[in-house]
């Protein structure tokens, strides 16, 4: 192929790119940098931006047993077992706590979660016919 070309006629290696990429440029449109339009100076390129969501961290809330002086401290250790997935130890330990201090915390956790645990908690007392109190505060 030979043949005489004007300098307009060619078109340069990045402007082939750009319409093989995009085939969004309408007729007539030719990338040139001469438009005053956004994209760099190319008319219909533009570069599209996700904007990514700002998430904050749910926030967190104590679930505390409450110390009475009926509820026998072997049910709190099941307790503790049962719906906080406390070990023998850890279980016996909270419940110390519980008993010398009056309050002790048995996990912390996102507001649906803690609220279902106090529900659990007092509904298997109850349940059990004891008067152990457990509730939830923000931390």
């Amino acid at each position: 192929m030979t043949g005489t070309f004007g300098s307009n006629d060619l078109m340069s290696v990045e402007e082939m790119e750009c319409k093989a990429t995009n085939p969004l440029l309408a007729a007539g449109e030719d990338g040139d940098d001469n438009d005053q339009h956004g994209g760099g100076g190319r008319p219909g390129v533009g570069t599209v931006v996700k904007a990514k969501p700002k998430t904050k961290k749910p926030a967190m809330y104590r679930v505390l047993l409450l110390n009475d002086d009926y509820t026998p401290m072997e049910f709190v250790v099941h307790v503790l077992e049962r719906f906080f997935n406390k070990s023998r130890e850890a279980a016996t330990e909270i419940m110390l706590h519980v008993h010398h201090r009056g309050v002790g915390v048995c996990g912390i956790f996102t507001y649906e979660i803690a609220e279902t645990k106090v529900s659990q908690v007092i509904d298997f007392a109850r349940r059990h016919q004891h008067p152990l109190q457990c509730t939830m505060e923000k931390e």
